[in-house]
């Protein structure tokens, strides 16, 4: 009777030591794959980055036309603050335009 249980043991057991050694044996290759993965940028990642950067300028762009767009028209009607406040406003949007992305 011992002789079956220890028998049935020796296959239960070389189960679970394969399995042991196959998880240990592939460990730092996993290991090593994840880091590759989390430290480098996939070419879809890049170009999502990009756009978010590209959609962000044009919102600030349009931010700053529309402000410099009301300054003129205050300008039109005299005030002297505003025409210069118009000025900058294109200066800066200018400048934004020119910068590369």
């Amino acid at each position: 009777m011992r002789l079956v249980l220890s028998l049935s043991m020796v296959f239960l057991l070389t189960g679970c030591v394969a399995s042991v050694v196959k998880d240990v044996v592939t460990a730092p290759v996993k290991i090593v794959s994840k880091t590759a993965d989390v430290l480098t940028t996939s070419q879809s990642e890049a170009d999502e980055k990009r756009g978010r950067e590209i959609r962000k300028r044009e919102e600030a762009l349009g931010k700053m036309a529309r402000q410099r767009d009301k300054a003129r028209e205050k300008c039109e009607d005299g005030n002297q603050d505003a025409c210069a406040t118009a000025a900058q406003l294109n200066e800066q949007i200018e400048f934004e335009q020119a910068r590369p992305i």
